[in-house]
């Protein structure tokens, strides 16, 4: 059984919020990529709800990195929500460096 992740997006004005649910991984990482290059345009605050997350890949890291990029030059990113698991994928990568992250 292929578990795949949903995407729910809520736009307030010029902030962006992407809830995550399920598994951002390898198979899904590319849906991600493509829901954020739709509609980060003219974005100036982004928040990535990983409530719901229960796994993250290093196809998920890259995506969230080339995010943070594009954030860099038009606003600000945010993590929020993230879980212990995904935290320690976070700290050992060392995108908790590099990432602005919220705990749950």
């Amino acid at each position: 059984m292929v578990i795949n992740m949903k995407i729910t997006k809520t736009q307030n004005g010029n902030s962006l919020c992407l809830a995550l649910e399920g598994r951002l991984d390898t198979n899904t990482a590319p849906e991600l990529e493509n829901a954020i290059k739709g509609s980060i345009d003219g974005v100036g605050e982004l928040t990535i709800d990983m409530t719901a997350l229960d796994y993250l890949s290093s196809a998920g890291l890259r995506v969230l990195l080339g995010t943070q990029k594009i954030m860099n030059k038009q606003g600000s990113m945010r993590v929020t929500h993230v879980n212990d698991t995904i935290m320690e994928i976070f700290e050992v990568t060392g995108f908790a460096d590099i990432l602005t992250i919220e705990k749950a």
